[in-house]
């Protein structure tokens, strides 16, 4: 069911980096994406996929992880993802890319988590040094990078408390807590 796939779709930030992710399981989420909704239909996104170690190794350093986590820098060798989906914009086919990318994002999302996969939208780039590592042509704007693998930690969703605090935060067992504002205060009239 669609909900259990929304509600089990957290943001992952530690994997089993062994666990292999192979480049046909990468295609198979790309096409969901090519499948998804895009404005105009213009399809201008395009996509570079990274699943072997070091092409994988290349990509990591250049993203940041979980800014709310501060005494947390990242995943540690043995969590890292075994795979990333690079999210580009073709300006040959147009300047701006809408909300395209989320919802491209979303889709290969929810795939990876009816294969049992787990993954993390990344916004936080240093774009410019991604892509010399991965010799990306200067027509291709980097939007969000992907990562992802087999999960190693527990999220869960709280309700956000009468603080109105809403930043994730990590309980002593290491379980990934994500508050969300109750539906009664998202809907007006």
């Amino acid at each position: 069911m669609i909900r259990d796939l929304i509600l089990s779709n957290r943001s992952c930030r530690r994997f089993d980096e062994g666990f292999a992710v192979e480049r046909q399981t990468l295609e198979e989420l790309v096409d969901l994406a090519r499948l998804s909704a895009s404005a105009a239909n213009l399809q201008p996104l395009k996509y570079l996929l990274a699943h072997e170690p070091e092409k994988s190794a290349r990509v990591f350093p250049h993203l940041a992880w979980a800014a709310y986590l501060k005494d947390w820098g990242g995943p540690a060798p043995g969590e890292r993802p075994a795979a990333y989906i690079i999210i580009l914009g073709d300006t040959t086919i147009n300047h701006s890319f809408g909300c395209d990318h989320g919802i491209a994002a979303q889709s290969i999302l929810l795939g990876a988590r009816e294969k049992g996969l787990a993954g993390c939208i990344i916004g936080l780039i240093q774009r410019e040094e991604l892509r010399a590592a991965l010799e990306i042509p200067a027509h291709h704007e980097i939007l969000l990078v992907l990562a992802l693998g087999k999960p190693r930690e527990q999220a869960v969703i709280d309700e956000v408390g009468p603080d109105g605090r809403i930043k994730y935060w990590r309980d002593s067992a290491g379980v990934h807590h994500v508050p969300k504002r109750p539906l009664k205060e998202l809907i007006l009239g």
